[in-house]
């Protein structure tokens, strides 16, 4: 074959697989743009973890407006992501501020607890710690207190919250029905109805003197002492002036 044929017969080899060959890099360039598109995700999310975001920017909203100050869009623009990006996990406010009560209510179940300690040495003395231990959370954790007992989340469209509210009363009850038992009284007063004026008593003074925030109110006495004494002034009341001895 003369040079002239070879050099015709190659060209449109030549020129076909350039062809292939630019296809197949316009192939890879789409591929790696779609790649890069989906690793960066929704436009405005750069969070690991939106939920946990949320109700982080959640807890800052109501430590800075209270639970009624904010709006869920306001929740997504302190998170960092696009207005529509929280109903991903929650369907609506209430449901962010039901989520993050919880929260808090496994935290304060697990402080009550803790300062209870099975009314080690005595049921008096954990009793007076537990009152201490409510006021401290309240005073810590401002922002969950508040989601706990100021948000307005209806309880009834949220069995889960209901119940760990109920786990961390229980612990008051059961401080209540152990310090019962340690009195001679013939008559005993029911274990629910002073775990109710106790709960009443401490989250009052908790709500206006042992506050974390700004809304606190000045007292001549700390509120540990002013719980104390409220305490002890409605046992005697009961008739629960002896509660068995003491430690030595």
């Amino acid at each position: 074959m003369t040079n002239s044929r070879r050099a015709i017969a190659i060209e449109p080899y030549t020129a076909r697989e350039a062809k292939v060959q630019t296809r197949r890099r316009r192939r890879c360039d789409v591929k790696a743009l779609n790649m890069n598109h989906k690793d960066r995700g929704p436009r405005g999310y750069h969070h690991g973890n939106l939920k946990e975001a949320l109700m982080r920017a959640a807890l800052d909203l109501i430590a800075e407006k209270g639970p009624g100050g904010f709006t869920f869009a306001e929740a997504a623009r302190s998170a960092g992501v696009s207005p529509a990006a929280p109903y991903r996990h929650f369907r609506d406010r209430d449901e962010l501020l039901a989520s993050v009560a919880l929260r808090g209510f496994g935290q304060f179940e697990t402080a009550l607890t803790q300062a209870w300690d099975n009314g080690r040495p005595h049921p008096f003395a954990a009793f007076e710690r537990l009152g201490r231990a409510y006021l401290a959370f309240a005073r810590s954790e401002p922002a969950y207190y508040s989601a706990m007992f100021e948000a307005g989340v209806p309880l009834d469209a949220n069995p889960e919250l209901r119940e760990a509210g109920d786990r961390a009363f229980a612990v008051l009850r059961t401080a209540a029905e152990a310090l019962i038992a340690t009195t001679s009284l013939k008559a005993r007063p029911p274990a629910l109805m002073l775990a109710l004026h106790v709960w009443a008593l401490a989250h009052g003074i908790a709500s206006l003197f042992g506050r974390g925030d700004a809304a606190r109110r000045a007292l001549p006495m700390t509120p540990e002492e002013l719980l104390e004494a409220g305490v002890l002034v409605y046992l005697r009341g009961l008739g629960m002036e002896n509660f068995g001895a003491p430690p030595a």
